[in-house]
Formats: C-alpha cells, structure tokens, sequence
C-alpha cells in the first residue's frame, strides 16, 4: 500500500509523526455530497482531489473514487468512499482537515448514504444546473436533515448551455428555506468555483465534538475483505483515541482483537500512529472470520472499554427476494462463502439457504431493489468466478389462514399453504414519490392506476415541476414500473420508494405444471388480475424453450386446481411406415396401433427432463436490466 504523493498536511494536523500529537478537532471537518445519478458527485470529488494535491496529474483518471469494475462501465457509484484532504482555507489561513464520503445516488443503495450521513457534520446537496432536484435526491436531503447536518446547496454544471441556475437556485432555496444567493455555483469539469466551495465547508461545517479523554469510542460504518490483510474495517472515532498495537473489543459481540494497523485513506491507505475524536480512517487486525467486524458495532479498547455502545443503524428491510442457485451444485460452499465476503462490504445482503427440486441447493437472497440484485449478482460472477442463476424476484406476503389456524410468512412461491383455507392475503405497499415535468401528470396517473396506485398528494415544486406521492404494492414496483414511467415520461420523472406498512391483497399462487407435477422454480405470486397473463407468458416460453420428447408434453399454468393456460410440446413421430412396402392396410394400421401403445406406455413412466438452458431463459425476466439510471 504506497502512500500517494502530494501534500498531506503537517504531521500535526495528521497525527503521522513520529509522536503521536492528537489532530486538534477544531480543525477536522467531516462532510459528504448527496445528489442524484449523473449528476456529477464523483467529478466532484475529482475536482476536490486535484485542488487539495492528495493526488497527482499523472496518477488522476476520471471517477477516482469509483474502485470497482462495474461503477465504471456503468457511471453509477455503488459503494460509498471515503478519503482525506488537507485544504487551506482562503478566508481565515488556517490548514484543515476535510474528511470526505462520496455516496451512491441510486435508490437501491440509500442504506450507503444513511450511513455516510451518521459519520459526518455536513452534507453537500448537488444538483444538476440543467435538470433540477430529483426524487432521490430529496429524499438524501429529509435524510441529512434528520440527522441534524448542515447543508450547503451547490448547482454543479452551469457551464453546460442547457443549464439555468437562476431558476433551480430559487426551487431549491424553496425546499430548504434558504436564500437563492446562497446556492452555490460551481462546474466540477472545468474546476470553476470548486475552491469556494472548499473553503465554505471549512466555514459552515461544524468541527465534530468528542470527549478526547474518555474511553475510546468509535463506529463501524463499512468493511471490506482484503484476501491478504483479512477483514478492514473503516471507523469514526467519537470519543478518545485508538492507536496501534492496543487490543479492540468489539461491544455488540465482546470479541477482542489486536490492532495491527491503523491509518487513514488519503485517497490511499497510509498508516498513522492513531485516530482521535472527529477522525475518520481504518482498523486492521488481521481477523479472516467476517462476522466479526459488523456494520454500525461500536470499537473500544479492552483495558479501558466504554460502558455504553453507540447507536447503531437501523438493519435494512429487504424489498425484494430472490434465490441464487450455481449452475454446477459443487460450487454451494464457494457461493456460501462468497456471499459472506459480499455482505461484509454490503450490510444490506440479508441471505439464508434453501433448497429447490429443479434447482438444487442455492441461497434465498434479499435485496433492496432490482438494481442491487443485478450488482450483488454481477459482483458474485466477476469477484469470486461463479456461474449463477437467479429465479423470478418477489416480495414478502404474510398469509392469514381461516379458524385462525396461524399464518405464514412467504418469501418463496414454494411456501405458499397448499391446500389450505386462506383467510386474508397482506401484501407489503411503498410509499413512492415521483418528480416530473407538470405536462406529464396524467401519463403518470394513469400508470399508477393501472399499477394499483392510491394518490396521496401532489406539491407543485416550481411552476413547471410537480411532486406527486402514491402508495403503490412493492410488487408492481419491482418488475417494470420504472421502465414505463421513463418511457411516459421520456426519461424526465425521477422517482424514489420506501417501504409504508402492508396492505390486503387479492393475490393468487399460479403453479406452471409440467406433465401434470409442478415445477416449484416457475411458480409465482400474482395479483389475481393478472394471473391468466403470467400463466399464458409462461407456458408459451416453455413451449418454444423445451426440446420434444418421445410422447406429447402438456404445459399448464394452475391457480389451485383449476387450469387457467396450457400449451403442448409435440412428440416425435417416429416413421413405423417407413418399411412396410405394400401388403394390406391391416398391416400399417398394426404398427400405428403398437407405436401409439408404446408412446401412452412411455407418457405414463418417462419424466421430462427441463434442460439449464430453459431454466436461464425462462427465469430471465430482462425486467432487471437496464435500470441503473433510476
């Protein structure tokens, strides 16, 4: 790990000297950039990089931050990023340390930036000069208000000829309760304004406040696994001092570690001789079991431990499930593995084990939208080179069944009570806000009726922006909700979700049998509405995707006992004929008659084999792609 080259403070400010002298908290300022995808908060930080020399001309790429693969083909940030900066500010002289939290703007990874919020003092708002404020964004903003931090309006790219600062500067001093004159302008490509932004951190960020001299306490608001160095773990320090060679107890577990390494990231990992009040940096003990470096645990000092923890963050509430199976069975305990090094980096990963006929062994996973299933999956096969399927997503119904007999919690079609008298069916609803030019309003009504959509308010937020607020069931958002309100809205609404409670639903299990037995892989839940169009869906794909067999094959789609859709696969015909040269017809009408006896024989004991293939592309929905530009 090289230190980057650049000025990194003196070692006063740093506490890198050779004695360790506590950075002075005043001078700490702890801050990260909330906005909306695309609207330039990775440039942004390339631009803060660059000024405050943390990192050279020579060693600079675009999106900095952005450590892994799949954040740079696609923009997006995943992962929220931390680092440090010295900066001087040019209104008072006085050298400060600037502790930065890049965060992800996609909705899927809202529990990253509730995190980064719970570490820092400040937040900066940045919003596009040329689109305005977004759904996700707003919902960033309630977020950092909630959290008591101070924040510093900023339109990012007014060097752009579409943009219009006068007018966005006025609809977000409308949101915030601010002067207009107060939203500051910068372009994070060109540079301009970047270093007054810089320097109004300083300013009106508060320093963090700590008690130096008390029993060290400190958050964990991410880990990573490092396959050489074990589990890393990135903390800040609320109060005392944690320094190298002490031994660490973890408050939530009381596991004891020594620490082998502590430092900061400057915008790579460079070791210090501590971590005072108000600092941000990493621990390393060199610990490779991965629960035992938990997300939101509070690290103290086993000789003079803290007596109570910090509070920690609420646990994430997965929105939608799906099951992760191998395509070859003996990867299960690689897969299970991996998945713990996974949720480790993403404290939002909840998964169990479970089993399917058609599938094997494999792992029910929940996500917190489609976008994290395709990441969380995509990271699985780039990162530890496995070959996964993943069945049809779903979200989580409580069935009550009648005479009170109890209810069930269904996370899987296959826990569905069959043969059981249901009483009430509660689906879980989400509250969802969207933000879209005023002309569109009834293109967006008429989706969310159509998607079981109850209105709850509308706010016009500028004379040619409206916010309209809907309850909508978590399941019709998760397929292709957002799909269509892009293409109703030719790609102007934004919109943003949470989760609001459960509500009655009118839902039916629709089973997909195969020769009459049930494929458990296939099953859904469905609004009762929309049953005959899953059921005819499925089995027209099965039609075309299994090979024919020796014996016709029917293909049904059922909600209980009654058959709603069918298809049929078409034996191979055999050619009996083909040596009966001549003779009577009685003949050829004996060979038919010992063929047809033989194929009703056969339908009677052969099983249909369901090919890989056709379980890859029948559970290939293509409703989770493309959706990274929510």
């Amino acid at each position: 790990m090289s230190a980057p080259s650049g000025p990194t403070g003196s070692d006063r400010n740093t506490g890198s000297g050779t004695d360790r002298n506590r950075t002075d908290p005043a001078i700490i300022r702890n801050f990260c950039i909330i906005a909306h995808i695309d609207h330039g908060k990775s440039t942004l930080a390339d631009r803060m990089l660059q000024l405050t020399g943390v990192v050279d001309a020579r060693q600079m790429r675009a999106q900095y931050l952005d450590r892994m693969d799949i954040e740079r083909e696609r923009g997006i940030t995943i992962k929220s990023q931390n680092v440090r900066m010295p900066w001087t500010s040019r209104l008072d002289g006085v050298e400060y340390v600037l502790d930065m939290i890049d965060t992800p703007g996609h909705v899927d990874f809202s529990y990253e930036v509730s995190r980064s919020l719970a570490a820092c003092e400040g937040a900066v708002l940045l919003v596009d000069a040329a689109q305005g404020i977004e759904a996700q964004t707003l919902a960033n903003l309630y977020m950092a208000l909630e959290n008591d931090l101070q924040i510093i309006p900023v339109l990012n790219k007014i060097d752009l000829p579409a943009a219009q600062p006068d007018r966005y500067a006025e609809e977000i001093a409308h949101i915030i309760g601010c002067d207009p004159d107060d939203v500051l302008r910068v372009s994070a490509k060109t540079g301009l304004g970047v270093e007054d932004l810089l320097d109004v951190i300083c300013t009106q960020v508060p320093a963090p406040i700590g008690e130096a001299d008390s029993p060290p306490r400190a958050m964990i608001f991410d880990s990573v696994y490092d396959i050489y160095r074990g589990v890393i773990t990135y903390i800040r320090v609320i109060d005392g001092e944690i320094l190298p060679r002490q031994r660490i107890k973890m408050m939530s577990n009381g596991v004891t570690h020594e620490l082998l390494e502590v430092g900061v990231i400057s915008p790579e990992p460079k070791p210090t001789q501590g971590l005072s009040v108000g600092e941000v940096g990493y621990l390393i003990t060199g610990v490779k079991d991965v629960r035992q470096s938990r997300v939101g645990d509070t690290v103290t000092t086993a000789n003079k431990p803290a007596t109570e923890s910090l509070g920690g963050y609420r646990d994430p509430r997965p929105m939608v499930y799906s099951g992760l199976y191998p395509l070859d069975g003996s990867d299960y305990p690689l897969l299970r593995d991996a998945l713990d090094k996974l949720q480790l980096n993403d404290a939002a990963l909840v998964y169990e084990p479970e089993s399917s006929a058609a599938l094997g062994f494999g792992f029910r996973c929940g996500f917190l939208g489609l976008l994290h299933l395709e990441i969380v999956r995509e990271r699985l096969e780039r990162e530890f080179d496995l070959d996964l399927i993943s069945t049809a997503p779903n979200v989580v119904y409580r069935v009550v069944l009648e005479d009170k007999q109890g209810e069930y919690i269904v996370t899987n079609p296959s826990d569905w009570p069959a043969g059981r008298k249901i009483a009430e069916i509660w689906e879980p609803v989400a509250k969802a806000m969207i933000i879209a030019p005023s002309e569109y309003i009834g293109a967006i009504m008429e989706l969310c009726q159509g998607k079981r959509g109850i209105l709850q308010g509308m706010d016009y937020l500028s004379e040619t922006r409206v916010e309209l607020r809907y309850t909508l069931p978590m399941g019709e958002i998760i397929f292709d909700f957002f799909d269509s309100l892009k293409s109703r809205t030719r790609g102007y609404a934004s919109l943003d979700y949470e989760v609001a409670g459960e509500q009655l639903g009118d839902l039916v299990k629709v089973d997909i049998l195969l020769q009459g037995e049930a494929v458990d892989a296939f099953s859904a839940i469905v609004h009762k509405d929309k049953a005959y169009g899953y059921g005819t869906s499925m089995t027209s794909k099965l039609r075309e995707l299994i090979p024919r067999q020796q014996f016709e094959v029917p293909i049904q789609a059922a909600v209980g006992a009654r058959i709603i859709a069918r298809e049929s696969i078409r034996a191979i015909r055999k050619d009996v004929l083909a040596k009966c040269y001549g003779g009577d017809i009685t003949r050829k009408r004996k060979l038919l008659e010992k063929q047809k006896e033989g194929k009703k024989r056969m339908k009677m004991v052969g099983r249909v084999e369901v090919p890989q293939e056709a379980f890859i592309a029948a559970l290939s929905t293509g409703e989770t792609g493309d959706t990274a530009k929510k």
